[in-house]
């Protein structure tokens, strides 16, 4: 049982650390839609956030696995799937990259970018809660 306390803190720490990160890109996106920030500042900012964002949330299936938390880990294989659908398949050919500068403003881009970072934070906020609750429980029945 000592497993299951230390991997819900490391699953805790980590969607905490993308919980975060999407309050970051939410915040950036904001500052953007509000004309604080030049959209090549933005997206510069946006992109490096990618591939890390896709780690970490495949380091917390990894840990949800090693707990057999079935559910758990078909919630967040969607959400990594959907993830990596948005980033790297559904983007059009003319694309550099999901956060383009020269395409942000046009036909609505920015508001689905803040939609999608607002489902991702509301994701992430949930399942900080329930691994939070996890972790609590593990504790109590390991003593």
């Amino acid at each position: 049982m000592a497993i299951n306390v230390t991997l819900f803190g490391f699953a805790l720490l980590d969607t905490g650390a993308l919980l975060f990160l999407s309050i970051y890109i939410l915040i950036t996106l904001s500052d953007l839609d509000c004309d604080y920030l030049n959209p090549i500042q933005c997206c510069d900012r946006l992109n490096k956030w990618i591939i890390p964002e896709l780690i970490a949330h495949g380091t917390n299936i990894c840990l949800i696995l090693l707990t057999s938390r079935w559910f758990l880990l078909a919630i967040n294989l969607a959400m990594l799937f959907y993830l990596i659908y948005n980033f790297y398949i559904s983007l059009p050919r003319s694309s550099m990259c999901f956060y383009d500068p020269s395409e942000i403003h046009v036909r609505g881009n920015l508001k689905t970018h803040i939609k999608i970072s607002f489902i991702r934070m509301v994701f992430h906020l949930i399942h900080f809660f329930v691994y939070l609750y996890l972790f609590i429980i593990s504790l109590l029945t390991e003593s």
